[in-house]
């Protein structure tokens, strides 16, 4: 009986309710708003775990074609996968540091110069996931990996927008909004490296901005994250099979297809997985938005002076022809940095994904478009892409020792603080 208790307790879908139902009774809510929220929260939780399930199956589908095609390890940089992979085996430890970690951003804005109160709950999840993982590499306790996680998450929820302060302050016109993307260190690279594009080529706003280049109206699908996870998962899924098919593994992809027609089938499998997504996203919303809720009636009534960081598609219409030449140079970033990991015999290849790269990619156009035009906007953004791929090497051996494999965190403050984090750590042995 104690055992099943326990069991419960340690159940991530029971402890998030928990979390939302707390929140909901700080903010003295009514007893069925109190009921609809709790079980909005479970139930948003469970149906990520089924888009999550549905992922692992065909990432893992995806890996094998891949592994086999071309002799070589690669990995997807889709970090609602890796995700997925570690709520599945550490859900309560990533749980609870996420939960400890907006209560210390709270507090940091509070009490000191750090004024950014994280609004994006669904990448405090993504990087209470990978400090979690750090510290279970180690081999720490779970007391100690939630309080001295939560802490750290915590305290770059709000320090680390400041980063990006300058350049927000620019693009919005104001300094009452703040960039609540875990890329801050990506984005202000990519605002300084637009600034000095300009210095360089006297940088004239009306012939040099974003706003003046006209893009292929093809581009513009790819604002819709669905259609460009569908388009990139069934063109990579026809690359590999045709890999496996020139190379001789025609059994496999036989075996792997099923019963459906073997060139149809990585076709059926990109759209599934495209679906996969939608409900994995599904879920982390809905479950995500009752804990910010709670959150975001705290600050605003304790913490006046805070500054609300919301997701980067909040400055996508300040320069939206930046943000399509920043996706566009961030997966070009991406394809020269896979380049240079086959050239250089790399025992895992990275593989950049279409949605990491048209919302950071995106987002790192628009800092570099502010100071340097569309040449700031496309080298910026092609910088960072090549980060997105290549700075998951740094811990993918440490995350893969834990089972989260053929899926990564790409975005840059994950892996620049999770490494530094890890090399700290190593130093206690």
């Amino acid at each position: 009986m104690l055992d099943a208790i326990l069991g419960q307790v340690r159940n991530t879908a029971i402890i998030v309710g928990t979390i939302a139902l707390i929140g909901l009774l700080l903010q003295k809510k009514t007893m069925n708003e109190i009921i609809s929220g709790t079980s909005k929260t479970i139930i948003g939780f469970m149906i990520f775990n089924i888009g999550s399930d549905a992922i692992s199956a065909i990432v893992t589908t995806f890996t094998t074609l891949f592994n086999t095609g071309f002799g070589i390890e690669g990995v997807t940089t889709q970090v609602e996968v890796a995700t997925g992979m570690a709520l599945n085996t550490y859900g309560t430890e990533v749980a609870l540091v996420m939960v400890l970690g907006f209560i210390v951003n709270l507090l940091v804005a509070k009490y000191t110069r750090f004024k950014a109160i994280f609004l994006t709950g669904q990448h405090f999840l993504y990087f209470a996931c990978v400090i979690a993982l750090v510290f279970i590499a180690h081999g720490f306790s779970t007391p100690i990996i939630v309080l001295v996680g939560g802490i750290i998450l915590g305290f770059c929820g709000a320090a680390l927008p400041t980063l990006c302060q300058p350049f927000m302050n620019e693009i919005v016109g104001s300094d009452n909004l703040a960039i609540g993307h875990f890329n801050t260190i990506g984005y202000a690279l990519s605002g300084y490296i637009g600034k000095f594009v300009g210095k360089v080529t006297h940088y004239d706003q009306e012939s040099s901005d974003s706003s003046n280049v006209n893009m292929p109206k093809f581009f513009e699908l790819f604002r819709d994250f669905v259609f460009s996870v569908a388009l990139f998962m069934v063109v990579l899924f026809y690359v590999v099979v045709i890999a496996c098919v020139i190379n001789g593994h025609m059994e496999l992809v036989q075996e792997l297809s099923g019963n459906d027609i073997w060139f149809i089938w990585p076709l059926l499998q990109g759209l599934k997985f495209a679906a996969a997504m939608s409900v994995l996203i599904y879920g982390v919303r809905q479950f995500i938005a009752e804990i910010t809720a709670a959150f975001v009636a705290i600050s605003e009534k304790y913490i006046p002076d805070s500054k609300p960081a919301v997701d980067c598609p909040a400055i996508f219409p300040f320069a939206p022809t930046a943000v399509v030449i920043g996706f566009v140079g961030s997966f070009l970033g991406g394809l020269f940095g896979m380049g240079l990991m086959i050239a250089f015999n790399s025992s895992v290849i990275m593989i950049p994904a279409a949605g990491i790269c048209f919302f950071s990619g995106g987002t790192a156009g628009v800092f570099g478009n502010k100071h340097g035009g569309w040449k700031g906007a496309l080298l910026g953004s092609f910088v960072i892409g090549i980060g997105l791929v290549m700075l998951p090497l740094l811990l993918y051996p440490a995350f893969s020792a834990l089972g989260i494999s053929g899926a990564s965190f790409p975005n840059v403050d994950y892996n620049v603080i999770g490494s530094f984090i890890d090399w700290l750590l190593s130093l206690f042995g």
